[in-house]
């Protein structure tokens, strides 16, 4: 496959997503809610029909022949660039099933400050061959800026699994102040 290919077939693709997305969330409502604000389908239809805005553009330019991607006719994968691809695919494949457990034998996953890092730790430690001091402040880091961004701040609670009874102290102390 080409990477001309590639770009073709990732443009219908995600135009073909985005439009399932706007039709998804058009369920809610999409425009401003008199006394409330936006509907709660209106983040994800107007990012979405952004994003098929994008898509389209991208088959207008893959038709026309403009810009480098759309004239590359060179292969999708270089020799040997197969293995890393695959490797990082399966890792994110892993840490999702680790986020909300696999449904086997009850197990409800680790949540995803607990995949997280892992998945962090593998790509860089593994994959990129930092140093040890780089790869656990980064894994702890991410994390802790994520809680703080979605939890805290946007009040949007990412699934936490067995690991739920850890995080009541820190709601307990936050919610305090």
């Amino acid at each position: 496959m080409t990477v001309r290919t590639a770009e073709l077939l990732m443009g219908l693709a995600l135009a073909v997503l985005s439009a399932y997305f706007m039709w998804k969330s058009a369920e809610l409502p999409i425009g401003w809610v008199p006394d409330v604000g936006p509907g709660g389908g209106a983040w994800p239809f107007w990012l979405s029909t952004a994003m098929l805005a994008s898509c389209i553009w991208i088959l207008v330019n893959w038709v026309r022949r403009v810009g480098p991607v759309a004239n590359n006719e060179s292969p999708l994968f270089e020799p040997g660039n197969f293995l890393p691809v695959f490797l990082v695919g399966s890792a994110l494949t892993i840490c999702i099933a680790l986020i909300g457990g696999i449904g086997v034998g009850g197990f409800e996953g680790i949540g995803f400050y607990g995949a997280l890092p892992l998945f962090l730790i593998f790509y860089l430690k593994v994959m990129g061959n930092h140093s040890w001091l780089v790869t656990i402040a980064t894994a702890v880091i991410i994390p802790v800026v994520t809680f703080l961004f979605f939890e805290i701040m946007l009040n949007i609670t990412l699934p936490k699994g067995m690991s739920e009874p850890l995080f009541l102290p820190i709601y307990a102390f936050i919610y305090s102040l």
